[in-house]
């Protein structure tokens, strides 16, 4: 018997890989698999696996009407061309324009908000528009699934609502890929920030507080690509020795065990991968007190909050780290693991979704 067909639309292939390749795998038992992305950072071990891989261009970032039009083409194109018996969507363009299309050609799907970014912090008209093409575009989803209940009040504020809605922790922690490590010692601290170079994700911040702080046995090192025009400040930065760039490097997990604490200033999260993948290893975290990071530290437990956009208070939250002994940071990083443990465990997100999927093919 002929297989069934998932289709997934994505913005990056490493996001895919990296934070649902569970989920696609698991669907690969039992569904023909075909993915639309529009870059190739992963693409050959999603081909490895068994998928089908479609590049389909997007702007990730860009509010350009003829681009997006471009794109609600591609998709009708790509649907029409591939036949899905069903449609998984991820992130804010693929949930639009996806949406249209699997909508208006009645094929069955499912979104999923991984963050709203400040989409909703615009305002006249171009606020109602982007309301308007979300409740077109959501409005016959079979699920939502949202990954923290800000995002969720959000959509219900603005009636922006499909057949159902649920809330999951985002897309979980692989476990057995970020494994615990031993908390290491030695006079040096490494603060690790992980993550896109850019202004919502707090680099100000954070060069303000590695200005301030760093030293010959306090290091701040940046993993990640410039996604803004800081390429020149970095630099200058690091060459008077105020940070270290490491690149960008897909794998993380051996940078974050050999860092001290992980530091996330960002603005807007839907839920952070990269928190809970060094919670996951064992490490403090110091996060902003936001939706999307708040969730996933305790405060004094796993790690301190501070509140974005504000240099100071992180350059606080980094000075009460540093007042503890190695010893204290150590048990910090126990305590993050056994919350992941509990609480963020991909497989079981992996599993609600296999359910909703499977409940609406059966309904079909």
């Amino acid at each position: 018997m002929k297989k069934r067909k998932i289709l997934i639309l994505a913005n990056s292939s490493g996001g895919l890989y990296d934070f649902r390749n569970e989920l696609v795998t698991k669907l690969l038992e039992e569904y023909q698999v075909t993915v639309s992305l529009p870059d190739e950072v992963r693409t050959k071990e999603l081909s490895e696996e068994g998928c089908k891989v479609i590049y389909t261009p997007i702007n990730r970032r860009g509010v350009n009407p003829l681009e997006d039009f471009k794109l609600l083409q591609n998709y009708r194109r790509l649907i029409k061309q591939e036949t899905p018996d069903l449609i998984l969507t991820y992130t804010i363009k693929p949930n639009i324009y996806g949406g249209f299309c699997s909508r208006f050609m009645k094929i069955p799907y499912i979104s999923t908000v991984t963050g709203l970014g400040s989409t909703f912090q615009r305002k006249g008209m171009l606020l109602k528009m982007i309301v308007a093409m979300y409740r077109v575009g959501l409005k016959k989803a079979e699920c939502i699934f949202f990954q923290n209940e800000e995002n969720k009040k959000i959509f219900e504020k603005y009636n922006i609502k499909g057949k159902d809605s649920r809330l999951v922790s985002g897309s979980g922690v692989n476990l057995k890929r970020h494994t615990f490590e031993p908390y290491h010692e030695g006079d040096e601290i490494h603060f690790l920030f992980v993550g896109r170079m850019m202004k919502e994700k707090g680099i100000e911040e954070l060069l303000s507080a590695a200005k301030e702080l760093h030293g010959q046995k306090v290091i701040f090192d940046l993993l990640g690509y410039c996604d803004e025009d800081y390429q020149d400040r970095l630099n200058a930065e690091e060459k008077d020795g105020v940070i270290k760039k490491l690149g960008f490097d897909p794998d993380v997990h051996e940078y974050i065990k050999n860092c001290s604490a992980l530091i996330l200033p960002t603005y807007h999260e839907g839920m952070s991968n990269v928190l809970m993948e060094a919670s996951a290893t064992g490490r403090p975290v110091i996060a902003s007190n936001i939706s999307g990071c708040k969730e996933i530290f305790e405060e004094d437990v796993t790690g301190f909050g501070c509140e974005p956009k504000s240099s100071e208070d992180l350059i606080r939250a980094i000075r009460k780290f540093l007042a503890l002994n190695v010893e204290e940071r150590a048990a910090m990083g126990r305590n993050a693991r056994a919350k992941m443990e509990r609480e963020f465990d991909r497989n079981k997100v992996v599993g609600v979704y296999i359910n909703e999927i499977n409940e609406v093919l059966q309904n079909r």
